[in-house]
């Protein structure tokens, strides 16, 4: 239910709701005020659609698993997982089901502050190397880029999501010559079944894990640690077929080709979120997460002129490892449409009580203490005329009031914000508040790393032997270490190779790699 106005007064929207429940008990009903109250009709109609097509299916669905894991004797709390990178009750992820339908990649930007925060960094970008795709996130002075422009199925979702960049480039990415004899790698994927050709499970396509395979980069008898067996001859037979014969190349300038392009679209993935954005790559470390993330890493790095990566212990599970660190958080938004200039403080302040009231309330009915509790208000300005607004944070008093000054504070935070966004300002320009929006978030409890004791440099003990490995023009003799047997202090030059359990680490020529704390 959606109706014109709903916005400005939700009465006959709730009345319409109202009607609906009494007629029929047992429908799922989904209210736009309720949803998204907020101006520009099709962006609404579009979320609530969102959120009834998918609510029935959810609610169905979490009551299933709520009952199992009481009948299981679980004791805990069940926590749903948000695309704006928080968590909450599945009684309201079943209200709120549109809420979760970007939530798959959402974890990663959340574990990337976990471990940006233990080196004292917080200006990162989040990289997520799969088997199909490739999720990229910009994390600015620790806190993840949002957009309210997300979009779904080719439908638009105007709730806050973290703002990250999907491309199809992963480890299954599909390698081929178009009908002009250009190479072309991804967006079409082998999946799991199929498959890359190695898998030996029937798969006759070229894919990017054919070529780190072909290349050195993977071990064919220690894929997932030895659990399975990679099929060598059938990644030389799928690219020689489907990437060198066309091009007339030999298998290793072939599976090298691949190697570079995927490199090359994951860049200006890290390109979109950052110097599209405003900002500059070479202030940002990068977290690289996936299982075939730490092989590629290094080059996408030192194209965007990145100066220090991170590989996590575990990058292969960084999303789920991501969720169990995500805080409660709840987005609301109000329109108040108005010229900055003859702006109703009072209104304001009302508004901002209102929402801060609800926000608390409903973060205390689960179970969140009041100390935990942080809110956080910003605004949607734009230029007098323009259609595209910009999110700045919202100034307020100590006591949480919005003022006069606070208002000439907030005219300055959109001109410099603009200005970094679209290249230019206008001081002289009026302006038009859209939007207030809060985010109140119920901090949950985080793990804590226990510093190992420093072992000194000497990474000797780790080492497993040698293997050539292609860097730049040829094929090297590279050293192999076993990641687990690194310790803190240990320091690695490149040419090298780290593995892991899943991940690999690919250490170029020009890179080195240090165990940390």
């Amino acid at each position: 239910v959606s109706t014109l106005f709903s916005f400005l007064n939700p009465l006959n929207e709730q009345r319409i709701g109202s009607m609906l429940q009494e007629a029929f008990p047992d429908i799922y009903i989904s209210l736009s005020s309720a949803i998204l109250p907020q101006v520009r009709v099709y962006e609404r109609h579009s979320t609530v659609a969102l959120n009834a097509y998918v609510g029935p299916i959810l609610s169905s669905y979490l009551e299933k698993a709520q009952n199992g894991l009481a009948a299981g004797g679980f004791n805990g709390h069940l926590l749903i997982m948000q695309s704006n990178g928080g968590v909450m009750s599945p009684e309201l992820s079943s209200r709120f089901a549109v809420n979760t339908l970007l939530s798959g990649p959402a974890g990663g930007p959340v574990a990337g502050q976990f471990i940006g925060d233990i080196h004292g960094l917080n200006n990162l970008i989040t990289v997520d190397m799969g088997g199909t795709s490739f999720d990229v996130c910009l994390i600015k002075d620790g806190r993840a880029a949002v957009t309210t422009e997300g979009e779904i199925g080719g439908y638009r979702m105007a709730l806050p999501t973290l703002y990250i960049e999907t491309i199809g480039a992963g480890g299954g990415s599909i390698a081929s010559v178009d009908r002009e004899g250009m190479l072309r790698v991804g967006p079409k994927s082998a999946g799991a079944d199929p498959g890359p050709a190695c898998y030996g499970k029937g798969g006759d396509q070229a894919t990017v894990t054919d070529a780190d395979l072909i290349l050195g980069y993977l071990d064919p008898d220690y894929f997932h640690g030895g659990a399975m067996q990679l099929d060598r001859r059938a990644a030389v037979r799928a690219i020689d077929i489907n990437v060198a014969r066309p091009l007339g190349l030999d298998i290793n300038a072939a599976a090298a080709g691949i190697y570079r392009m995927i490199n090359v679209n994951m860049a200006l993935g890290v390109n979109l979120v950052s110097v599209a954005k405003g900002h500059n790559p070479r202030d940002f470390a990068m977290v690289v997460a996936g299982g075939a993330g730490p092989i590629h890493a290094a080059m996408i790095a030192r194209d965007q002129d990145i100066p220090i990566i991170l590989v996590p212990r575990g990058s292969s599970v960084f999303c789920a490892a991501g969720m169990l660190m995500s805080d409660l958080k709840h987005d609301y938004v109000r329109t108040y449409t108005v010229e900055l200039e003859r702006i109703d403080l009072e209104h304001v302040n009302a508004i901002c009580s209102a929402i801060r009231d609800e926000a608390v309330a409903t973060l205390r009915k689960e179970g969140i203490p009041a100390a935990r509790i942080r809110t956080a208000f910003t605004a949607d300005i734009r230029y007098l005329g323009q259609f595209n607004e910009v999110n700045v944070p919202l100034p307020m008093s100590a006591a949480g009031e919005v003022r006069a000054q606070d208002i000439d504070y907030l005219k300055q935070l959109f001109h410099d914000t603009h200005d970094k966004l679209y290249g230019y300002a206008m001081p002289e320009a009026a302006l038009e508040l859209m939007n207030i929006r809060l985010q109140a978030v119920g901090e949950t409890e985080k793990p804590s790393y226990k510093p190992s004791p420093h072992a000194g440099s000497d990474a000797s003990r780790a080492l497993k032997n040698h293997r050539q490995a292609f860097f730049e023009d040829g094929f090297v003799n590279t050293a192999v270490y076993d990641g687990l047997q690194l310790k803190h202090g240990n320091m690695i030059f490149g040419p090298a190779i780290v593995e892991e359990p899943t991940p690999t680490i690919v250490v170029p020529p020009e890179f080195d790699l240090t165990c940390d704390a």
